[in-house]
């Protein structure tokens, strides 16, 4: 693994629920169709790197997360369990990281 991961951002400006997540995931990731757009779901994808995208093989993922404090806000507990999503597929896929942008 180098040491210069594929870089992905993740915008959430202006998600205002989970649906709006899921579909902005997909999208930046440029995961299959068969993207089942819910948690489980999104765990799975984040910790297989076989539905990453092609330019992450054999460099890792970084996905930067912009944003994200709207939704937050607005939806708290979503936001606590796509928190939650991040960091146990980063915690258990080491190719994978995920960053929140806070400015």
């Amino acid at each position: 693994m180098t040491t210069n991961p594929h870089l992905v951002t993740l915008d959430l400006a202006g998600v205002a629920d989970k649906v709006g997540l899921m579909e902005r995931v997909a999208s930046a990731l440029a995961l299959p169709g068969w993207f089942g757009r819910n948690w489980d779901a999104l765990t799975d994808s984040l910790r297989d790197p076989s539905v990453w995208p092609p330019e992450a093989v054999g460099r890792g993922l970084l996905v930067v997360v912009t944003g994200w404090q709207g939704y937050a806000r607005t939806r708290p507990d979503e936001w606590e369990t796509a928190r939650r999503v991040f960091t146990d597929a980063s915690a258990d896929e080491p190719a994978l990281t995920i960053a929140l942008a806070l400015g």
